[in-house]
């Protein structure tokens, strides 16, 4: 018996790294990588664009100042409405008891003001509501201010 003729006693396992843990990784094709590039840029500036028209919007904010109740019929709210100048808004006021139910509710219309020279250009406002109630009152607040129409 010659040694070819002889079985192989054992030959080592191949131990090259790709048998090891596996081939390259496969690389996204050129017509899917420019697929996805183009996805992220649409989306990319729709974000832009949605950023941009939404710090454009007309904005109205309120702040409560005070309240008083002349009598259990009656209560007086004090507020301060910040928006732009030529814009009108409307405000739901609200009176609530010791209970926080609600005894009274108005809708007030804010109307346009003329800028002046104060410190934010006209934007802030105050007013005062008187409100008819249905018992007495503790409290008087602003529940909402928006731009009619928006």
């Amino acid at each position: 018996m010659t040694s070819e003729d002889q079985p192989a006693a054992s030959t080592p396992a191949n131990t090259t790294l790709a048998n090891r843990y596996g081939g390259q990784k496969r690389v996204l094709a050129g017509r899917t990588r420019r697929n996805v590039v183009i996805a992220g840029l649409a989306a990319g500036i729709g974000i832009m664009a949605w950023m941009s028209t939404s710090l454009t919007t007309e904005t109205v904010s309120f702040k409560d100042i005070g309240y008083s109740t002349t009598d259990s019929t009656q209560a007086e709210i004090d507020f301060q409405v910040t928006k732009e100048p030529g814009t009108a808004a409307k405000c739901a006021v609200k009176a609530l008891d010791a209970k926080f139910a609600v005894v009274g509710w108005k809708v007030v219309d804010i109307g346009p003001n003329p800028a002046d020279a104060s410190a934010d250009g006209g934007r802030t406002t105050a007013h005062r509501v008187e409100l008819r109630t249905e018992s007495q009152s503790v409290s008087g607040v602003v529940d909402n201010c928006w731009i009619p129409g928006k």
